[in-house]
């Protein structure tokens, strides 16, 4: 059977939104669903509502389901539709076809101008057609008329997902619930609601009444970035948690609209909150405090402590009530082994388990505790860290510091879902203008989101099949508010949207983004805070070609034209029309404005360039850059621009562990009188400046003499080091950098790499 109460009360809530667009919607010749369906054939047909409209449903549905839609339809209209009348033209139509729809959660939609016809594999694919329903709908001259169309829908993954941090700021059950709705109508299925971390509990558990007193707060919160140093704070007591029964009325919310709720409760690191009211779960026995700023902390649960895993069982019991999905997430990433190393208990498990250290000890803990989950029917997903020493078959992964961690699982034939920060962090900026809101650190622009592909090159036909579907993750440091929040979730989550729902060949960006312009506005009528600067000007710098430096400035935005200036003035429809790539030859400020009917829409555009003897010429390395700060073409360390204080822009080079020793080639002998180079110092991002930076120069690139050396770099931040040095002839500058290696006790992230973040050398 059929319950179509709850799909149909959000349907026409979203109805009465659709109907109230704002006027620039009018400007937008077509509508389009978002994600893009499989196959969408459309007809000159128009299905016009009218009081004889009557919605027709399947046998053994309620037709008591549909009064909440007639409620809102007859507010809107002034009249109701009539219920389970299938004599009645036009109707609605919505029926259940297992056999006809093959596809889990897949549907037909078909209209015409007498009727609509939604036909669902499952209550899901009936729900999915609604939806789909809803964005066609098409107010006109006081009529709300849906395009003739047959759509044959079905999603490319099972799991479509969205994760939400709420321990770092924490959000109401009417915030979640809104956002709920959103991800329904653009066929998310999953929410992954992170619960816990080292700066808040946020679940209600009976059996310690602690956790809610004392885990649910912190004395205070960080002001800023937690690059910063030193740490500013607001002096405010900051938390709160849900409680049981508001726990289960969002789940029963969710189940609603077809989507499954996985909790995460963290282990065993990311564990301070839960410390700080049980301190005999850590392995010094604390005391303990939840943490008021971001990152990663060394006091986790003692693995060696049998009464560690008593009290997450007991937690478990309570979580597993109220949480109905098949999947309970269990963190297991980030966790320091610092307590281990030192700890009795700890290292006495390692022998008595005859364990090899204190890795296999944390796969120890994961599988002790999926024992246990598996023992009450669930089953495991944990960060990319839970391959360390083993997985049991049942155990999925979610792959977040990369793909590798989703491949690796692929390959011993355990699901995974990617979820790469690369791809789809949505925490990260998503445009690289000077004004954009504080962020976590990285740039994930919407075109970035949209085409990610979660299968990759690595893993055969047989492989992929474990691939079972993609994510995206909003973890909470910077959002503040929920309206900061929606800025960073939306639009990207509708991209997101479609890399999990859409058949691969039938992606676009730029259909995509035609069909999100007119979303927009639905948007902004759901009152969600959308950003809206995905059209706005970006410019590509290259300096391959004939070793110039040179600059692209683009827009998305259809029939946009772009005004430039090079002399930091203000441009207008008076400067100069952009045409081609512009050939930077000098220092100076370029500044692009993007203008649409004769009016500038979005920010203003700037990129400074610095010119000197080294851009353009050929640079060798004898260690490549890694991770996220390598961007696979290192011409970046002499292209004139310098990376900006946010490392974001792929400026910037990073080498972890290692030196930097480089080589700039002049191509002649040439005159000599200033070398420098920047240097990123943020001890609270493991950014470490070298303990020491030598520059050598050389005629013939073998006899080398070193003219300066330097070991002090007191900003944090951009340390622009600038050697003023005697003139002489040269043509190869050598720069070499000590890595300060393991980053010392009592810093941050002790007993960790340290990464020596380098941009651009000048030589004039």
């Amino acid at each position: 059977m059929i319950k179509l109460l709850n799909s149909c009360k959000f349907l026409v809530k979203t109805l009465v939104l659709v109907l109230f667009i704002s006027s620039a919607s009018a400007q937008i010749k077509e509508q389009g669903i978002i994600p893009q369906p499989y196959k969408v054939e459309k007809n000159n047909l128009v299905f016009a509502f009218s009081p004889a409209t009557g919605i027709a449903v399947g046998d053994g549905i309620d037709v008591n389901n549909l009064s909440f839609f007639n409620q809102y339809f007859g507010s809107l209209s002034g009249y109701t539709l009539s219920v389970n009348n299938k004599s009645v033209i036009p109707s609605i139509n919505l029926d259940i076809d297992s056999l006809a729809i093959t596809a889990k959660e897949g549907y037909r939609l078909i209209v015409t101008q007498k009727k609509i016809k939604i036909i669902g594999h499952d209550e899901a694919g009936v729900f999915y057609g609604l939806q789909s329903l809803v964005q066609l709908l098409k107010p006109s001259n006081g009529k709300i008329t849906v395009q003739g169309c047959t759509i044959k829908d079905r999603p490319r993954f099972a799991y479509r997902g969205m994760h939400l941090d709420v321990s770092r700021h924490f959000f109401d059950v009417e915030t979640i619930k809104k956002w709920i709705d959103v991800l329904a109508l653009y066929k998310i299925n999953t929410f992954h609601w992170h619960l816990t971390d080292d700066q808040g509990w946020r679940i209600e558990i009976k059996k310690y009444p602690l956790l809610q007193s004392i885990s649910a707060y912190r004395d205070e919160t960080i002001i800023g970035h937690k690059r910063d140093s030193p740490h500013q704070f607001n002096g405010k007591r900051y938390g709160g948690y849900y409680t049981q029964d508001e726990v289960k009325a969002v789940v029963k919310y969710a189940i609603e609209r077809h989507i499954s709720i996985i909790p995460e409760i963290e282990m065993p690191g990311h564990a301070l909150a839960a410390l700080a009211a049980y301190p005999q779960l850590g392995c010094t026995g604390g005391p303990y405090k939840a943490a008021t700023y971001w990152g990663i902390f060394d006091d986790v649960y003692c693995a060696g402590n049998d009464e560690t895993f008593t009290f997450l069982q007991n937690v478990l019991d309570e979580v597993l009530p109220l949480f109905p999905s098949k999947y309970i997430h269990i963190g297991g990433d980030e966790c320091p082994k610092t307590k281990w190393q030192t700890c009795p208990k700890c290292q006495k498990r390692i022998k008595d388990e005859h364990l090899k250290d204190e890795h296999q000890l944390q796969s120890y803990f994961i599988g002790r505790m999926e024992k246990y989950l598996n023992s009450k029917g669930r089953q495991i997903i944990g960060w990319d860290e839970i391959l360390e020493g083993g997985l049991t078959p049942g155990a999925t992964v979610m792959s977040w510091t990369g793909e590798e961690g989703g491949i690796a699982a692929a390959k011993q034939h355990h699901d995974a879902i990617m979820t790469p920060e690369k791809y789809v962090y949505l925490d990260y900026y998503q445009s690289l203008y000077a004004a954009e809101p504080i962020a976590g650190g990285g740039y994930t622009p919407l075109s970035k989101v949209y085409n990610y592909e979660p299968i990759t090159k690595e893993l055969s036909g047989d492989e992929a099949t474990y691939i079972k579907g993609v994510q995206a993750n909003a973890w909470s440091e910077y959002m503040t508010s929920p309206a900061q929040a929606e800025r960073q979730l939306f639009p990207r989550m509708l991209a997101l949207a479609e890399v999990g729902w859409s058949a691969k060949e039938n992606k676009d960006y730029d259909g995509f983004l035609k069909r999100l312009r007119y979303q927009h506005p639905m948007l902004q009528r759901l009152n969600i805070n959308a950003a809206n600067t995905f059209d706005e000007i970006t410019g590509d710098i290259d300096t391959k070609a004939n070793h110039q430096t040179s600059l692209s400035l683009n827009t998305t935005l259809p029939g946009g034209k772009i005004f430039y200036t090079t002399d930091g003035s203000a441009p207008g429809l008076k400067s100069k029309l952009y045409s081609k790539l512009l050939t930077i030859t000098s220092s100076g400020n370029i500044k692009a404005a993007l203008f649409s009917n004769g009016k500038q829409t979005g920010r203003t555009y700037m990129q400074s360039f610095n010119m000197h003897k080294a851009v353009g010429k050929t640079v060798t390395l004898v260690n490549q850059p890694k991770g996220t700060y390598n961007t696979g073409d290192i011409s970046g360390l002499v292209n004139g621009v310098f990376g900006n204080k946010l490392y974001n822009d792929g400026q910037w080079y990073g080498f972890n562990g290692e030196d930097l020793d480089a080589v700039v080639d002049l191509r002649s002998v040439q005159k000599v009188s200033q070398l420098g180079i920047n240097i990123l110092k943020y001890h609270w991002q493991k950014m470490w400046e070298p303990s020491l930076l030598t520059f050598e120069v050389s005629e013939d690139g073998k006899t080398y003499t070193e003219v300066y050396r330097q070991t002090e770099f007191t900003a944090n931040g951009i340390n622009a080091v600038r050697a003023n040095i005697k003139p002489l002839q040269a043509r190869y500058i050598r720069v070499k950098g000590a890595n300060k290696g393991v980053i010392p006790p009592g810093e941050y992230i002790a007993g960790a790499k340290a990464w020596l973040l380098v941009d651009e050398i000048v030589i004039k």
